[in-house]
């Protein structure tokens, strides 16, 4: 059985290779920022964390267990999320940012369409939540967490979580309201 690209680049960085930890930054470091910035906000926390994930990364190789195409890249996706949690709890105490009583319910709507909304803007609508909301809404709709693993890796209560959620989906529709209300308005 031949080796994929994926294995060949990982035994080459288990021998610590130098040119494979740059072939590895310069292939994953656009990903895994990405990533980082769905948690984070600030740019310069953001290359701390795509920093710390990569050292923590090139500690870790050795722990590495190859699971078939693409395992690589989840196992970077992990940590990188993993120290993203990690700054958010030690820059602002995550404890902290998560109450429920920030914003009011908002009713149970029909979700509204995405279809016509830039990824972009998207995006920047979850990166405008409120902490302890855009963690929860990520860990759960990018990284397919439970609400019981979102709330033993935030140490909070499983119906925080879920709380968390159902109200960071609630401002995000009404974000994206807003947002189809003002396209509309631009083309009266």
């Amino acid at each position: 059985m031949k080796e994929n690209k994926e294995q060949i680049l990982i035994n080459r960085l288990l021998i610590k290779e130098e040119t494979a930890w740059k072939e590895l930054f310069g292939t994953y470091s656009g990903i895994l920022s990405g990533v980082c910035s769905r948690y984070i906000i600030e740019k310069d926390d953001v290359r701390d964390v795509l920093q710390n994930s990569f050292i923590k990364m090139f500690r870790s190789i050795d722990t590495f267990e190859y699971r078939g195409e693409g395992s690589l890249k989840a196992w970077m996706i992990r940590i990188a999320v993993n120290e993203s949690l990690k700054q958010i709890r030690q820059n602002s105490g995550f404890q902290k940012t998560v109450c429920t009583s920030d914003f009011p319910d908002t009713p149970e709507e029909e979700e509204p369409g995405l279809e016509e909304i830039p990824q972009t803007e998207v995006m920047r609508m979850i990166k405008s939540l409120p902490e302890g909301y855009r963690t929860v809404f990520n860990l759960y709709v990018f990284e397919k967490k439970s609400h019981k693993e979102i709330a033993e890796l935030l140490g909070i209560a499983e119906n925080s979580s879920a709380s968390q959620f159902h109200r960071a989906k609630g401002l995000l529709a009404q974000k994206i309201k807003e947002f189809k209300m003002s396209k509309k308005a631009q083309y009266e």
